[in-house]
């Protein structure tokens, strides 16, 4: 998360720098740099730590500071990690909430981690909530736990689960049940993350949405390939048709 950026094009030309240093960084390990469905690179390693550490170098190579200039935030997708109460997110074997918990606050202090998305399986309304309790500065994001539902994020926001919700608007189907899930969550304090899906397509519309509704940020993959840098494209237009009327 480019924080430092003095506009939306220098958000992008920050996260530019980051991703083409870290695919150097990649290639000079030897690693694989294809990407994935949302763009970002799927190299072959082992544990989390390794990720970030990569994410982190980058970041240092780029010129810029980690938690200050450039920020790191994760999509843990735990549903994928969830069996029996228990998750093998940090790449060990499956642990409790509570263990699960302290992993991620060893990592968020870390690598100074500000944002986690989907921390804990859509029905656990309990390990949301603990580790709501147990860290502080940082936006938890709701996904699979809200599937952009107005009754989830009710249920969500009365259990204290998150600070933050993914909006995808193809998840509940309309553009009004969409804008009522913003509406409502903009108006209890939580920040709004306009989304994309993982199968996408050019269009551009959640560009305008995200400007049209005030969001606080835009999920919408990596700056490869054209379902996704269409987006990108689409924001800097509308920030320089703003800048004309400013």
């Amino acid at each position: 998360r480019p924080d430092r950026a003095k506009n939306f094009s220098d958000a992008m030309r920050i996260c530019y720098v980051v991703i083409k240093n870290l695919s150097k960084i990649i290639k000079n390990r030897r690693l694989s740099t294809s990407v994935g469905d949302e763009g970002g690179f799927a190299p072959m390693i082992s544990n989390n730590n390794q990720a970030l550490d990569l994410i982190v170098s980058s970041i240092k190579k780029s010129g810029f500071v980690n938690g200050k200039d450039v920020s790191i935030c994760l999509d843990v997708a735990a549903n994928e990690l969830y069996k029996k109460n228990k998750y093998s997110i940090h790449s060990k074997n499956y642990l409790s909430v509570e263990k699960s918990i302290i992993e991620y606050k060893k990592i968020i202090k870390r690598y100074n981690i500000k944002s986690i998305e989907d921390p804990f399986a859509e029905n656990d309304w309990v390990g949301w909530n603990k580790l709501m309790k147990s860290v502080k500065k940082v936006q938890i994001v709701g996904d699979d736990l809200y599937v952009t539902n107005l009754e989830r994020l009710k249920k969500g926001f009365l259990n204290i689960s998150s600070n933050a919700i993914l909006i995808k608007l193809n998840q509940i189907g309309t553009v009004s049940e969409t804008l009522d899930v913003i509406k409502f969550a903009q108006i209890i304090g939580f920040k709004t993350i306009i989304s994309h899906r993982s199968g996408d397509s050019e269009d551009t519309f959640i560009a305008d949405l995200a400007v049209g509704t005030n969001s606080n940020q835009i999920k919408t993959g990596s700056l490869a390939r054209s379902e996704r840098v269409a987006k990108y494209n689409q924001l800097i237009r509308i920030e320089e048709e703003l800048g004309k009327k400013a």
